[in-house]
């Protein structure tokens, strides 16, 4: 699996607790996952059965090319396992044209993340063939030796909550769907990158590599900076900030989702200006361009 955040590192986690074969790419965090890495892995190993995506790693916020993916996995005939926990809903996941995920478990997702659902409910997009199959209790990703015939994880079976008579089954609260929520979200976005840019913050990832879900900043490196009193002056102020998921550079995140709009995301560079003032911070940028950080490397 393409490996370059904390969630994708969990994901290694699960597959080296449960024994499930696995390969893994390192990639620095700050870069997205390529169909070309994919391809290459599958070319060196084609005992290879399945591949594992996380499309948006909120570790850093990054957004990974899960089209591309999923196209490079079709033409070699290689399953393709996305966790969508922070995209579905809001990121378009269309399995008309990710053909290796037809027949597939759908997205793993959660009802109350993006699509602001019902709680207890994971609904997620998939083709008629993946609903009638049984959905082991197991996690499945980048296997490339058998299958392991024990349950590996809790993880929810899907099928049972199909039904039309399922609660399940029904339509999430929404705004006009994925395309109006993802348009809410990358307002939100834009108008966050900007009020802090207008302070002085630089973002950790490139413009092009951002998803609309959450936004990972270079924290100050004004001495007077500190976290915690940055985070509970902020929260003083109604606001919830992110610690950092990074390793080697010190960062905190903000997060651009749920019931908010880009009046919020205003209002969250306001405080964030009069906590500077407080707390006398003048550099809020960092001293100079901070090394990338690259993820620990996982155990094949």
């Amino acid at each position: 699996m393409p490996q370059n955040g904390a969630y994708c590192q969990r994901i290694v986690k699960i597959l080296n607790t449960s024994a499930v074969a696995h390969s893994v790419i390192d990639i620095a965090e700050d870069r997205p996952a390529t169909g070309a890495m994919v391809e290459g892995a599958l070319k060196m190993d084609p005992a290879i059965t399945h591949v594992a995506q996380v499309h948006c790693e909120t570790g850093t916020g990054i957004l990974n090319p899960l089209a591309e993916i999923a196209a490079v996995c079709a033409r070699h005939g290689k399953g393709l396992i996305v966790d969508a926990m922070s995209s579905f809903g809001a990121i378009e996941i269309d399995v008309a044209k990710h053909p290796s995920t037809r027949s597939l478990p759908p997205p793993a997702s959660a009802s109350r993340a993006l699509p602001h659902g019902l709680r207890h409910r994971a609904p997620g997009p998939c083709s008629r063939k993946a609903r009638a199959t049984r959905i082991p209790s197991r996690s499945t990703c980048t296997t490339s030796g058998p299958t392991c015939a024990r349950p590996r994880s809790g993880a929810s079976r899907r099928r049972r909550t199909w039904s039309p008579d399922s609660r399940g089954a029904r339509p999430v609260q929404g705004e006009g769907g994925t395309r109006a929520r993802g348009a809410r979200y990358r307002h939100n976005c834009e108008t966050l990158l900007e009020a802090m840019g207008a302070l002085g913050f630089k973002t950790f990832l490139p413009r092009a590599a951002q998803a609309p879900i959450i936004v990972t900043f270079h924290a100050p490196a004004d001495p007077a900076y500190a976290f915690k009193p940055f985070y509970e002056k902020v929260r003083a102020r109604g606001y919830i900030l992110y610690p950092g998921k990074l390793t080697q550079v010190e960062t905190f995140r903000v997060g651009c989702i749920g019931a908010i709009d880009a009046t919020e995301m205003r209002n969250v560079g306001a405080a964030v200006a009069d906590v500077l003032k407080e707390m006398g911070i003048r550099q809020v940028a960092p001293a100079e361009p901070s090394a990338v950080a690259t993820s620990p490397r996982a155990t094949a």
